[in-house]
């Protein structure tokens, strides 16, 4: 049997060759993402293994069951990128990795925060010029500031847990209260309620229709003038173009994303050699109170051992007819 591998970096040929070899299994590792011209790089394997930035559409589906594909094996734990009602339509089973590193995240979370609020990267560029002033580089304590948390599933206890450590309160906001977290002393809000509190709000919720966009113009109005707005979940939870506005305002104080709601044909290809194309994200790369990562909050060796593991246990239990960790429509 044969598992085609889409978007792949070398850390993934990496971490899923360190595995134990699943018997019968051919791993072939394709650098292009998914798309509906490539997907015949997929024909005659029965798996296909995409990432969050695969085109998983109804056309692609369709023609990868043609080609003889049986299972889509999703390496990430989103799925809001594959059309699950397309996939029920032509039997294809649709598999995830529902958790890995919950830990990976919250930290980069963390390391958005610390820089942000210490001004590391304006700091950084000076000193390696020869200017050592310490002029515009005033921080906070993080100690005893209100923070935010909206999405208190394994990712975002995992970060109530170390602000809680930072002696920070706790607000939260989720359908499901964790009991977890409300063990952290986090009093769970509406969202009314919660913004004009937080010094610092950070998203760790799901892309749903109900979460698309909850960003926006006025939400944006309702948190603190200067405050801090952290997203390492998924990039359309945030307006980008109000986001700008309240930058230019002096509204939002600072930005960290980890995700970007058009970072498809962007992030994790080299485009160093070439002007930037989208202008929303070149605008919002000028502000000095603006950190950007491509999509490396997962980028631990834990989370991508994890990633591979579960991806290949996945497949194993499906083959067995006995499929874990299915993705249903609706």
């Amino acid at each position: 049997m044969q598992i085609v591998f889409f978007s792949t970096q070398a850390y993934d040929r990496e971490s899923f060759l360190s595995q134990p070899a699943l018997s019968d299994c051919e791993l072939v590792f394709q650098q292009p993402k998914l798309t509906v011209d490539t997907a015949v790089l997929a024909a005659g394997a029965e798996v296909v293994c995409a990432f969050i930035n695969d085109d998983l559409s109804a056309a692609v589906l369709e023609k990868l069951a043609a080609g003889g594909t049986r299972l889509i094996a999703l390496r990430s734990a989103g799925y809001n990128h594959i059309d699950l009602e397309a996939a029920k339509r032509l039997a294809l089973a649709v598999v995830h990795v529902p958790s890995y590193s919950p830990h990976a995240i919250a930290e980069h979370t963390i390391a958005l925060i610390l820089a942000l609020n210490r001004h590391l990267n304006r700091a950084y560029n000076r000193t390696r010029e020869g200017d050592f002033s310490l002029r515009g580089l005033t921080g906070f304590d993080l100690v005893n500031k209100t923070v935010g948390i909206i999405g208190t599933g394994q990712i975002g206890a995992a970060f109530a847990r170390i602000m809680a450590g930072f002696g920070c309160r706790l607000l939260a906001y989720d359908p499901y209260p964790n009991p977890e977290v409300i063990a952290l002393g986090a009093e769970y809000l509406p969202l009314e309620q919660l913004f004009p509190q937080a010094h610092i709000v950070s998203l760790h919720c799901p892309l749903s229709p109900a979460t698309h966009h909850l960003i926006n113009p006025q939400t944006l109005a309702l948190m603190q003038k200067g405050s801090m707005l952290i997203n390492t979940s998924r990039g359309a939870l945030v307006d980008t173009p109000a986001v700008i506005e309240a930058l230019k305002t002096g509204h939002l104080g600072h930005l960290g994303l980890d995700v970007y709601e058009e970072e498809a044909d962007l992030f994790f290809s080299d485009l160093s050699d070439y002007p930037l194309q989208d202008d929303v994200l070149a605008r919002l790369l000028t502000f000095p109170n603006v950190i950007i990562t491509a999509h490396q909050a997962f980028l631990t060796r834990e989370a991508l051992a994890g990633i591979a593991s579960t991806t290949l246990l996945n497949v194993a239990a499906w083959r067995r007819g006995q499929p874990q960790n299915l993705v249903q429509p609706g």
